[in-house]
């Protein structure tokens, strides 16, 4: 495994493990979803290079606009979830409840 390589998949292992453990704050979960989907991104764009393929420079791009359109939900979810609760503790969220 490769140093560049290392550096990715341990950022990736690093964002999983605090989406795991630290949930205490929906914007902290958020933060981490969005640090896994960046390393995941400039490992696909690092991928890409590599291969040289033609065919798949457009992934790491489709890969970008999810993960912006999954940041932006996000945000509104959090906004959302501030306005009616009060706050973003996940704690004092109940799920089930519609």
């Amino acid at each position: 495994m490769t140093p560049v390589h290392f550096a990715f998949s341990s950022a990736f292992i690093l964002g999983l493990t605090g989406l795991a453990f630290h949930r205490t704050h929906l914007l902290s979960a958020l933060l981490c979803l969005e640090g896994m989907m960046l390393s995941l991104y400039i490992a696909l764009s690092i991928w890409t290079l590599e291969t040289a393929s033609i065919n798949a420079t457009a992934l790491p791009l489709f890969l970008l606009a999810i993960s912006a359109c999954e940041a932006g939900t996000g945000l509104a979810i959090l906004v959302a979830t501030a306005r009616t609760h009060g706050t973003d503790r996940l704690q004092s969220l109940n799920l089930l409840q519609c």
